[in-house]
């Protein structure tokens, strides 16, 4: 495992207000970002809190995630100028696909097109 990116041991709960408010700002909610989350890892939502009150690094809940979504692979596009697809490090692509997730999110996507339905 490659872990000189910073972001591998920052934990999910650190960056998740940040999902939640950039979604609450263009008139979604939190709601939405956690079904994105489960959608993305298979958590429920009870499972998620807890990876969340335990401060879960980035690594460790992608690691450990109960069911990765094999729709994950149908998520492409640009997000911090690098093509999600293209990245070679499955950690940082898992992390990049729910930063893109939450993009579309925030975009004003609809939730079956996020959710790759």
């Amino acid at each position: 495992m490659n872990n000189n990116h910073r972001i591998y041991s920052m934990s999910v709960a650190s960056v998740y207000p940040h999902y939640v408010a950039k979604a609450v700002r263009k008139g979604r909610n939190k709601a939405e970002v956690d079904e994105i989350i489960r959608w993305l890892t298979g958590h429920s939502q009870e499972t998620l809190e807890k990876e969340l009150a335990n401060k879960t690094s980035f690594e460790d809940f992608f690691a450990q995630a109960p069911q990765m979504n094999p729709s994950r692979l149908l998520i492409t596009g640009v997000i911090c100028g690098v093509r999600v697809q293209d990245i070679e490090e499955s950690t940082m692509r898992e992390i990049r696909y729910l930063d893109k997730l939450v993009d579309e999110l925030a975009k004003g996507k609809a939730m079956e097109k996020i959710l790759r339905r």
